[in-house]
């Protein structure tokens, strides 16, 4: 029997953000380039180590946001996406990952600080695509976040929080092809919308569109679980269709 004594490994625990926003009707992330090795001069999420041994991990995403973005909690959804530890994520050492998800409407433009050189708010079809080089495995942390955005709209009422106080069903519309990244079919999604009872509710009198036709205007309402729900269309067949 070997006398040799099992030396746990040195883990570092560390937090990334997935911050969504909608700007000019497209999906935006928020990405930073790095100040500092490794993949200096690369852009990532924001993100950093714990910061002492009484700090949990909330915490650390929240004051992650401050510090790497200039962004308070304040109006943000933010909620755990998921844990990442793959042995050689990190070249510093064994880094696992707790992947924060943000989402808020109408985000202001980001302040870069500590070991960030400059932060801005990318398309998410730019961020994701090949051409795009992200550092350590944030596209694939960036693809998960951006699914469960998208998951979120199909059975909750966030996409009402895109909106302004009152909005008419064209607007949220937009909201849905923008998070969902397919053209739908506006008597389809009309329809669709209206038969989920509480998702929004008419809010008096009508608004003119860019066309000069009047537009009823609606407001969230009560209910912040869908049911149905507003069902995604998937891949070729979503093409036209809601």
């Amino acid at each position: 029997m070997s006398d040799d004594r099992w030396v746990p490994p040195t883990v570092l625990l560390a937090v990334d953000l997935v911050i969504l926003t909608l700007r000019n009707s497209r999906l935006q992330v928020l990405l930073i380039e790095r100040g500092i090795e490794p993949h200096r001069g690369s852009l990532a999420l924001p993100g950093g180590f714990l910061g002492h041994d009484k700090e949990d991990l909330v915490t650390a995403a929240r004051r992650e946001l401050a510090e790497e973005a200039g962004l308070g909690p304040d109006g943000l959804h933010l909620e755990q996406l998921g844990i990442y530890g793959a042995p050689d994520r990190d070249p510093r050492g064994r880094v696992v990952s707790v992947a924060y998800l943000a989402i808020a409407p109408r985000l202001p433009e980001p302040i870069a600080g500590t070991d960030a050189s400059r932060a801005s708010w990318t398309a998410v079809t730019c961020a994701l695509s090949c051409e795009m080089q992200l550092a350590f495995d944030h596209r694939q942390i960036l693809a998960d976040g951006v699914e469960r955005a998208r998951e979120k709209l199909e059975r909750s009422a966030l996409a009402t929080a895109f909106c302004g106080p009152t909005f008419t069903i064209a607007e949220l519309q937009d909201v849905y092809e923008a998070v969902w990244g397919l053209p739908l079919d506006a008597r389809n999604f009309y329809r669709k919308v209206q038969s989920v009872a509480g998702f929004i509710v008419p809010a008096g009198p009508t608004r003119k569109t860019d066309g000069g036709r009047p537009a009823r205007l609606f407001r969230p309402g009560p209910h912040t679980i869908l049911h149905p729900p507003m069902t995604r269309p998937r891949g070729e067949e979503g093409k036209g269709t809601a």
